[in-house]
């Protein structure tokens, strides 16, 4: 070996061995006292439960580790009453650290440049503060969203923004930037770039400009009096100013009114609800949103996260499920090439809407109803369980005039009375039921033909003629050995849809009985003319 390679390789020994004690003892246990320090130097409200005794990965507030447990990853905290200045080495020791949102709090100062510069960071959300200064040169090379809006940086926009080839959202609006905007040719940023700047020796200002248009919350007014009320148990962080500037996207319009997907800044998203026609004033909204906030408590039930409430605008915030409704898995897209949902999965999905329904009956009290069952208000799990969701919205409501999709699933004494009970909450769920036996929908619905309006009188004369086997649902029928479990629950589904409301059963009782077809084990499943034999409705 020559005298050169062999020094040059033993200086390439030094330098590792000089750095490898910084990477061994880069942990979870330094990154907890990097934050420690950030906690002890910078005021805060008492929602930062931040403290050396309690595990940082499971408790405290805003903080994601690895899979392992073994690093910090990111940090969510936004509008926590954080103020006053980011003291140096704090975060900005975090080096495994992706995410970082302090948005709207109350920082101020310069911002530490060992922050913006981390290796590993991703994603920068700082609007809403008052840091000051110039705005920061040393930027991770990861970085694929930068929002510093709404601050005070001043000085020039640096060059080094222009090597940030993985970004994609860009926002810089609401500083005191001056100077030319460097030629940004980056080939990811596709999100929302917004810049203004502070023209200099006669330049002028120039923008790219993505506004939000106004979906949702166009109604909220004196948003800084009026919040967003979070039940207890959210893990969610974030304020009514975020949600309205969120992105949105309309996932449908329902009976009381239309939801929308919105994805914040940092990439969470969420289900808004903007409610139509209320009629319930304040105290008595506020009064059913707690008992909604407890009947929520259930697997099959979708929880509601936060609402608000204003004199022109009510909204509800709830998880978002992408597995999408029970309504699209029946009937979208029944064209070739569809996966049709098998019979097991309708079997579970059934019985985990019947015990969210036996759950609201019992949790809320004997008067306690839904009133809306449907399809299209059972959300499907990713493990293909069934949640009823828009839970304890119908006493809120004035009761809809006109006919509408709602139709086919009332009962014949709602039609009649418009007063809504446990038993016709029965009756609903029956038509669901008959609904994923059959495939067919209950109401006229553009664009599907094989329509029944009044679905529970067409499966009885279809019944009554001894014609069963036409009742079910094509797909299903190709499954081999479930004829004798579809008769059943046929039956059951039946006894829900009976015209006298003391011959429905309950819903408690209607679990135990679809969870006994659910845990028979059937020998032999074989189909016969037998097994198709039902009393005569």
């Amino acid at each position: 070996m020559k005298p050169q390679s062999f020094i040059q390789m033993l200086m390439c020994f030094i330098f590792i061995f000089a750095i490898f004690p910084l990477v061994i003892f880069a942990d979870l246990k330094s990154d907890r006292q990097a934050l420690l320090n950030f906690a002890v130097a910078v005021p805060h409200s008492r929602k930062l439960n931040w403290n050396s005794t309690a595990p940082i990965c499971s408790s405290w507030l805003g903080v994601t580790c690895n899979l392992n447990r073994s690093r910090v990853i990111a940090i969510h905290i936004p509008a926590v009453g954080l103020y006053g200045s980011i003291p140096a080495n704090s975060i900005g020791r975090l080096n495994a650290l992706r995410v970082l949102s302090l948005r709207s709090n109350f920082l101020n100062g310069n911002l530490p440049p060992d922050i913006p510069s981390i290796p590993s960071l991703r994603r920068l959300h700082l609007q809403h503060n008052n840091f000051s200064g110039l705005f920061p040169a040393s930027l991770s090379p990861k970085l694929n969203v930068l929002d510093v809006s709404f601050n005070s940086f001043s000085g020039n926009i640096p060059l080094t923004i222009q090597n940030l080839t993985r970004l994609t959202v860009l926002n810089l609006q609401k500083n005191s930037l001056s100077g030319a905007i460097p030629n940004l040719k980056l080939p990811k940023l596709k999100g929302k770039m917004v810049m203004s700047v502070v023209p200099s020796k006669g330049k002028s200002s120039r923008r790219g400009k993505n506004e939000k248009p106004k979906d949702f919350g166009s109604g909220v007014q004196e948003a800084e009096k009026n919040k967003l009320f979070f039940f207890e148990g959210c893990s969610y962080n974030f304020d009514l100013e975020d949600l309205l500037r969120a992105s949105a996207e309309v996932l449908g319009k329902g009976s009381y009114g239309t939801a929308y997907k919105a994805v914040l800044d940092e990439g969470t998203t969420v289900v808004v609800k903007r409610l139509k026609e209320v009629v319930a004033g304040k105290k008595e909204f506020e009064q059913q949103m707690e008992v909604v906030g407890r009947v929520g408590q259930h697997p099959n039930v979708v929880p509601l996260r936060a609402y608000y409430y204003s004199k022109d605008e009510k909204l509800l915030v709830y998880d978002y499920m992408p597995a999408g409704s029970l309504f699209t898995h029946l009937h979208g897209n029944r064209g070739a090439g569809r996966t049709p949902m098998d019979w097991d999965s309708r079997v579970t999905i059934s019985l985990g809407i019947a015990r969210g329904i036996a759950h609201i009956h019992f949790e809320g009290g004997v008067k306690c109803t839904h009133g809306n069952i449907k399809s299209s208000n059972v959300l499907v799990t990713e493990e293909l369980d069934g949640c009823i969701s828009d839970v304890g919205l119908t006493p809120l409501m004035s009761f809809p005039a006109t006919v509408s999709r709602t139709a086919g699933y009332r009962a014949p004494e709602v039609v009649e009375t418009r007063k809504i009970t446990q038993k016709a909450d029965v009756y609903s769920f029956g038509v669901v039921l008959l609904e994923m036996l059959t495939g067919k929908v209950p109401f006229q619905y553009p664009g599907y033909h094989d329509a029944v309006v009044d679905l529970p009188r067409w499966v009885r004369s279809v019944v009554r003629e001894e014609w069963t086997a036409e009742v079910f649902d094509v797909e299903l029928l190709r499954h081999p050995f479930v004829e004798e479990e579809m008769v059943q629950m046929l039956q059951i589904s039946l006894a829900c849809v009976a015209k006298v409301p003391d011959m429905r059963p309950k819903m408690d009782e209607i679990v135990k009985m679809i969870e006994e077809i659910r845990q028979s084990k059937v020998k032999n499943r074989t189909s016969s003319e037998s097994e198709y034999d039902l009393p005569t409705p």
